[in-house]
């Protein structure tokens, strides 16, 4: 393969340098270069994307690849096909694998296998506590040292106050920051989804928005305390956006995202009792909604996280109670946005991708989300104009929970590049790990399969 790469005609949109024309792009040396030199030229790959957004990769900060423990369900193999076929080239993963990512021996394994493995750039992050159990401080210094870039105990929240102070003033000091899972489990008992007129309804435990909201007030409170960052997963609540939009001109230091599905959809949809729209948070009412994407759009939301949680067919195919909490989303996460937001006519193109790319990534200090020049080359290209129904026989997942298979999308990745490797053409991906190799989706199957040239 070419080591320089020249993408044509496209619309290039890059939000972090306000750019947004038409014209060409081009690749040197696994970088993004400004000009080429007539021999680079000459032996360059040109891709014509004429018609097409050409944007930096999406970058996702809050994924679940289940590695280790539960690679049933996905490994960070498949976690990363996924991604590239949704135009995500660099996700941060959580902690919650089994065991917990609480050591500097897990941290070492799982960089072990994305640097085999891998086709996108994968970050991990550490544990706040212990095993998650909300009672002993992980030790967050060699943490920081294995590399991680933040600290979460996502799908558990840290009940204690007092712990959660130390952990914030700890990571502090280690310059990582602290990602929390708003959840107050007392409030929270055996609820499955969110508490209003359709838990009645359909007589389900209902989870009052008062769950999070509480813990999104001690996360400011603390905030202001110690000055550290912390940042707020997947807010859900109208009055969470409220509290945070108060916090924001006194300069804590709070950020926060909000899921493609909780902007897209509400509690009414679980009305067949469908457990792939059985998630925590759980989707709330139309009300709750509205309020997502006015604070996304104003600035009090700082970005656009995935949440990517996978789970088998037979763990979801169950009487709601006991069906497991999340949905997959990465490959249709640019869609499910542009549905939202850009063709709803919330937003333009340049404000919805500066939450899916710089912005994500300055919030974990990664150095990604651009196309300046210099910048690595991770690139996605897409048709925001192109219907498709995406289809579970077609996903590169290992799990298939999702509620969009079978849905019309607009807005579709046609190609994406990983420091100017191209990693999915629209059907298949490759990986320069493994040069002739191809995969493709499963059909049905639980995992994708090799296929050679």
């Amino acid at each position: 393969m070419s080591d320089t790469l020249v993408i044509q005609g496209g619309r290039i949109i890059d939000p972090a340098n306000g750019r947004d024309e038409v014209a060409d792009l081009f690749v040197a040396d696994q970088k993004i270069a400004g000009s080429l030199t007539a021999a680079q030229r000459k032996n360059a790959r040109v891709v014509d994307a004429r018609g097409l957004v050409v944007a930096p990769g999406l970058v996702d900060v809050h994924v679940h690849l289940r590695e280790p423990g539960q690679t049933h369900k996905e490994n960070i193999e498949t976690g990363s096909w996924a991604a590239a076929a949704g135009g995500i080239t660099t996700m941060v993963c959580m902690p919650n694998t089994v065991p917990a990512c609480d050591n500097a021996g897990t941290i070492q394994l799982i960089n072990d296998v994305i640097q085999q493995k891998a086709v996108v750039n994968i970050h991990p992050t550490g544990c706040i506590t212990i095993g998650r159990a909300g009672e002993k401080l992980a030790p967050i210094g060699s943490l920081a040292r294995a590399g991680v870039k933040a600290i979460t105990d996502d799908g558990t929240c840290v009940q204690n106050n007092e712990i959660m102070r130390r952990a914030v003033e700890y990571a502090a000091m280690f310059n990582l920051v602290v990602m929390d899972h708003c959840q107050d489990d007392h409030l929270t008992d055996g609820a499955v989804m969110h508490e209003g007129e359709w838990s009645l309804r359909l007589g389900l435990r209902g989870w009052p928005s008062a769950a999070e909201d509480i813990i999104v007030a001690r996360n400011v409170i603390l905030s202001a305390h110690t000055g550290a960052h912390i940042h707020l997963q997947h807010i859900s609540s109208a009055y969470s956006v409220d509290v945070i939009r108060r916090a924001r001109p006194r300069g804590i230091k709070i950020t926060s995202e909000v899921t493609p599905h909780h902007l897209a959809l509400t509690d009414v949809c679980l009305r067949d009792y469908n457990t792939n729209f059985k998630m925590n948070p759980p989707l709330r009412a139309e009300e709750d909604r509205q309020a997502l994407i006015e604070g996304l759009l104003d600035g009090t939301i700082d970005i656009i996280a995935t949440d990517h949680a996978p789970h088998t067919d037979y763990e979801k195919d169950v009487e709601f109670d006991y069906a497991p909490f999340g949905i997959i989303g990465l490959e249709t996460s640019l869609a499910v946005c542009l549905e939202a937001l850009y063709h709803s006519g919330r937003c333009d193109l340049s404000f919805l991708l500066a939450r899916m790319t710089h912005k994500p990534a300055a919030i974990v200090r990664l150095d990604k989300g651009t196309l300046s020049e210099g910048a690595d080359a991770d690139i996605c290209i897409f048709d925001p104009d192109e219907r498709w129904v995406p289809e579970a026989a077609n996903s590169f997942s290992r799990s298939r929970n999702s509620p969009w298979h079978g849905q019309p999308l607009r807005g579709r990745v046609k190609h994406t590049f990983v420091a100017g490797h191209q990693v999915f053409d629209g059907e298949k991906i490759t990986s320069p790990k493994a040069p002739g190799q191809e995969i493709r989706p499963s059909g049905m199957s639980k995992a994708p399969f090799r296929e050679s040239r």
